[in-house]
């Protein structure tokens, strides 16, 4: 197999179509890493992407972070997936009192995906309360729909349960022990990919989250905040593709990454944090098995394993640079996948 001109050639000709300015990708199984590359800046008229650029991952977060630290409190017994938020929180309204950790994982909680909590409040300590007071969309358990506030009230849980900052909880109990050095939240230094030019100042958002919630949040927040390079996601696809690699346990894999939710009309399904294949228009193509699972991030970036084959797939993308608007990298990754899956399966 080819992987890497072919995987060259797809983020040239990404770069060409103006999918992004800059990207950096790879692909492989449990054992090895066929292709990586990089193309393109970090930002119109900066300086050229390397391998040790690092992208703020947007909802990429809500696995790297929130979901891992969830799923170290599960195995250590700090937690069960039917744990209800009045286990967490004080005065939870009576609405919300049986929303469970499963239901905040499985995105069936019935929370709106999201609403400005800087148009609700005025600090960040009252982000909680302004979520936990909001209406519903939806009776919880009754049907999935992705939310970002459900996952900030995740986050919220864990640190209630720990008494710690969600972003020490990831470093503490997922960056170091994976060995993963240059991922963390709120990033300093330089070579980080710039994300959407902010109309208010005319300056791109570089090593500031581009969420608004998780920016209001000063980037500490459960939907969004982690930035990270391809090296270190590439150790993180490879955990996953070996089913916990000792990092989780296969049991714990093994109900991750079931199907517990699914809408009435097959367009979405969900396992505990991730996204599910298997369904029309799917981010990972219509190649990867229906098994195959993953997550994406709104500033371009996205992870896609199947667990049969370990085969694996990371794309980092500041598509959002310099405008949000820019929506060429939805059928670009479908096409990405489906090339590179047909690849790895010739053998």
């Amino acid at each position: 197999m080819d992987m890497q001109n072919l995987l060259e050639k797809l983020l040239k000709k990404g770069l060409q179509d103006g999918v992004f300015p800059g990207a950096v990708a790879a692909c492989g199984d449990r054992e090895h890493v066929y292709a990586l590359s990089h193309v393109g800046k970090i930002a119109e008229n900066g300086p050229e992407v390397t391998e040790e650029t690092r992208y703020d991952m947007a909802s990429l977060s809500k696995v790297l972070g929130t979901t891992m630290v969830a799923f170290k409190a599960l195995e250590n017994g700090d937690i069960s997936l039917y744990d209800k938020l009045p286990n967490f929180f004080e005065d939870v309204p009576e609405d919300k009192k049986e929303i469970s950790i499963y239901q905040l994982m499985t995105h069936t909680a019935g929370f709106n995906p999201s609403f400005r909590l800087d148009h609700l409040v005025d600090s960040p300590d009252k982000a909680l309360r302004a979520i936990l007071d909001s209406k519903l969309d939806h009776k919880p358990g009754e049907t999935p729909d992705y939310s970002c506030m459900g996952y900030i009230t995740l986050g919220k849980a864990l640190e209630s349960l720990y008494g710690k900052p969600l972003k020490q909880l990831a470093q503490e109990m997922v960056f170091e022990p994976l060995g993963m050095k240059n991922t963390c939240y709120c990033p300093t230094g330089d070579n980080i990919a710039a994300t959407e030019v902010d109309p208010e100042t005319g300056k791109a958002w570089v090593g500031v989250v581009h969420d608004e919630n998780a920016r209001f949040l000063e980037g500490n927040s459960g939907n969004a905040g982690v930035f990270s390079d391809i090296h270190d996601m590439i150790c993180f696809a490879q955990m996953l593709s070996r089913m916990g690699d000792g990092f989780l346990s296969p049991a714990l894999m093994k109900t991750a990454i079931r199907c517990h939710a699914a809408s009435a009309d097959g367009e979405v399904r969900r396992g505990l944090g991730f996204h599910l294949s298997g369904t029309p228009m799917c981010y990972m193509g219509e190649l990867m098995p229906p098994t195959s699972f993953g997550h994406t991030g709104f500033t371009g970036t996205s992870l896609a394993i199947d667990p049969e084959t370990g085969f694996w797939a990371v794309l980092l993308a500041n598509r959002v640079h310099p405008t949000r608007a820019n929506v060429a990298m939805f059928p670009f990754r479908r096409r990405m996948h489906n090339a590179l899956y047909a690849e790895y399966t010739k053998g």
